[in-house]
């Protein structure tokens, strides 16, 4: 029940917020960096801690030397197995795979007491770039549509007058909006080298056997059953051997062989196939959207089919020509816009914002001559009282 407690702790990178609760600042494939990946390594982190769900995570013979010392010993060092022996019979040749005289190659496995703080680590790597782009971001989404997300639940009358408002921000904020675009695609390109350079760490850290880790399980399962190696045994095997050296009663070095069961290898190995197929799959879904976001900032063409396919706004002309109005920092703020309101309200927006850009803002001074970007509390609905109030206490 404690296991499953913490466990539910993480859930709450996965949960379902309504839009009116949270704004919406990024794509689903961003989402799934942060939220999913960093929810699925925290709790593999918490899994394999877990010491009551398999007992204890080493647990070596040998009937020289006290079992605790043994314990502690190899857990704190390495175990080995011996490759050569891996297809040797189990019963009538060797005790276990990869087990037998220690002669020939060894290889040596030390990542066991490592586990939890590399997932744990890594869940922090695939939190990092939503945590840099909420920092650049500074809550911008969210102020300039407050009361405007979700289901449209006000009069008509209001609806148009906060329409008004958003519309005149985007109009005298007009191509300002560049460097939180660079801010936004850099996060998502640093999204796709993260999950990619993830792959070759957890392979570095595995002995260089996590690359064709999840093909070789593929492969294992359609190999004759007689002839076949088990790559996750080898990989993450059961039982291992330990070597430990004293002092004997005449001061002469002995040696003994110990057997250690690594219980804790049966959760590894079901735990790094499936971050095997998922840094993957993650991998290639964060490359279609790092070429889908290249498209937007390097064809205006792409920009004008998402306004017409994904938002049915206007017509061709129209979305045409606002699009040769607007750079790419402003079709973002857009785009983040459409996501987060009612899909009537966007295209007020959009049809208001076609119409002051056309025919020039209410004062009457061209879009692009406005010096700076007013701030974003400006959109806040409490702006307004805030003004006021410093008006009527002015001397």
């Amino acid at each position: 029940m404690a296991v499953f407690g913490l466990v539910s702790a993480v859930a709450g990178f996965v949960k379902v917020r309504y839009l009116i609760d949270k704004a919406v600042i990024d794509n689903m494939i961003f989402r799934a960096h942060y939220r999913i990946t960093s929810a699925i390594l925290f709790a593999c982190c918490i899994i394999v801690t877990a010491n009551n769900l398999i007992g204890d995570p080493i647990d070596c013979i040998n009937d020289a030397v006290s079992d605790r010392v043994l314990n502690t010993y190899c857990w704190i060092t390495y175990t080995f197995t011996l490759p050569e022996n891996i297809l040797k019979p189990v019963g009538t040749h060797v005790a276990h795979p990869g087990l037998g005289i220690d002669v020939g190659e060894k290889r040596y496995h030390a990542y066991y007491q490592w586990v939890p703080f590399m997932l744990f680590f890594q869940g922090v790597l695939f939190y990092i770039p939503h945590w840099m782009w909420k920092q650049w971001e500074e809550g911008k989404i969210r102020m300039i549509t407050e009361g405007m997300r979700g289901a449209m639940v006000e009069t008509k009358q209001e609806r148009e007058a906060k329409t008004q408002r958003l519309v005149q921000y985007i109009v005298e904020t007009l191509h300002l909006h560049n460097s939180y675009a660079a801010g936004y695609f850099f996060c998502e390109v640093l999204n796709f080298v993260n999950v990619v350079g993830n792959i070759f760490f957890v392979d570095t850290f595995l002995g260089g056997a996590f690359l064709t880790y999840g093909t070789d399980v593929v492969k294992f399962s359609n190999m004759n059953q007689e002839q076949r190696s088990d790559p996750m045994i080898e990989v993450f095997p059961r039982v291992t051997k330990c070597t430990f050296h004293k002092y004997g009663a005449s001061g002469t070095i002995q040696k003994f062989d110990a057997l250690c069961v690594l219980a804790l290898n049966i959760l590894n190995e079901k735990i790094y196939i499936f971050l095997w197929f998922w840094f993957i799959i993650l991998a290639v879904l964060s490359g279609i959207a790092l070429l889908y976001s290249m498209a937007v900032v390097l064809l205006p063409s792409t920009r004008e089919t998402i306004l017409k396919r994904r938002f049915k706004f206007g017509t061709p002309a129209g979305v045409n020509a606002l699009i040769r109005k607007t750079q790419v920092g402003d079709f973002l703020l857009l785009h983040l816009l459409g996501q987060n309101m009612n899909m009537l309200t966007f295209n007020e927006v959009l049809d208001e914002l076609c119409r002051m850009l056309h025919l020039g803002s209410s004062s009457g001074a061209s879009p692009t001559s406005v010096p700076s970007a007013p701030s974003t509390l400006e959109m806040s609905p409490i702006y307004p009282e805030m003004e006021k109030y410093a008006k009527d206490t002015e001397i």
